[in-house]
């Protein structure tokens, strides 16, 4: 099942493992776990990837990031399956997937001992890339009538959905509100109208999806098995130049 109707569907880089995704969520759709389930084994996969890389086994590490991109698709899918989307599942998800993100970053700055600084930079930047493409993804479902989860502004908490409890709903809520407020309020004022223009076309969406978690994982993946982990930092770093391009094309070129 599709976050969007089958007409707006664009190639999304950063979903190259929704297959196995789909693969997995239905041989679990006639069991008891649940989509918590298996964003707990996600974490798990990423915690896994940490250590073989403190270890030196960067071929491992690269498996367990990219099953763990493959499982933070696979948690979807399994709560559309069975009909239990949830705002629970939602937040725990994005709370699990940027501390896992702040950890391998960390972990890559103790092994190449590059500059706190450059890191943390870095990791700004991996965060607003992955906020500018969430940010038009999720406008481009609301206004095609797709996966509405995710909210274009997560100003409050939400009503919780039948199956889950608002306690619940409301911590998680809160959690993520305090972690993932600078990222959203920033993109948000670089393009405060994006929400009110036409959807973007479906090449611009695909380009934009190298910002996706998905693609950022596979990039570190490719770059610790080349033997390139003193350049993943940099690189992140110098990528985030193109969050002001596509911006930029968006508002000069797509409105």
């Amino acid at each position: 099942m599709s976050k969007l109707p089958q007409s707006y569907q664009f190639l999304d880089l950063s979903d190259y493992g929704r297959s196995i995704a789909r693969l997995i969520a239905n041989s679990l759709k006639g069991t008891r776990l649940t989509p918590i389930h298996v964003t707990i084994g996600f974490i798990i996969s990423g915690i896994l990837a940490i250590c073989c890389m403190l270890n030196g086994s960067y071929w491992a590490a690269a498996f367990f990031l990219v099953f763990k991109s493959i499982l933070d698709a696979a948690d979807g899918e399994l709560a559309r399956i069975k009909k239990t989307p949830s705002y629970t599942g939602r937040y725990f998800d994005s709370i699990a997937d940027i501390l896992l993100n702040f950890l391998v970053l960390a972990t890559i700055w103790y092994i190449t001992e590059e500059s706190i600084g450059f890191t943390i930079l870095a990791f700004i930047g991996i965060q607003l890339q992955g906020t500018l493409y969430n940010y038009y993804y999720v406008i481009l479902r609301n206004q095609q009538n797709g996966d509405k989860t995710s909210r274009v502004m997560e100003d409050h908490a939400p009503t919780a959905l039948p199956g889950e409890q608002q306690k619940h709903v409301d911590l998680l809520y809160r959690i993520y509100n305090t972690l993932y407020i600078v990222f959203d309020k920033t993109i948000y004022w670089l393009d405060t109208q994006a929400f009110n223009d036409k959807s973007v076309p479906k090449w611009f969406m695909t380009a934009l999806s190298t910002f996706g978690l998905g693609f950022q994982l596979l990039l570190i993946s490719v770059m610790l098995v080349l033997g390139w982990i003193d350049f993943i930092i940099p690189f992140f770093i110098a990528y985030s130049l193109m969050i002001l391009v596509f911006i930029g094309v968006r508002k000069i070129f797509l409105t």
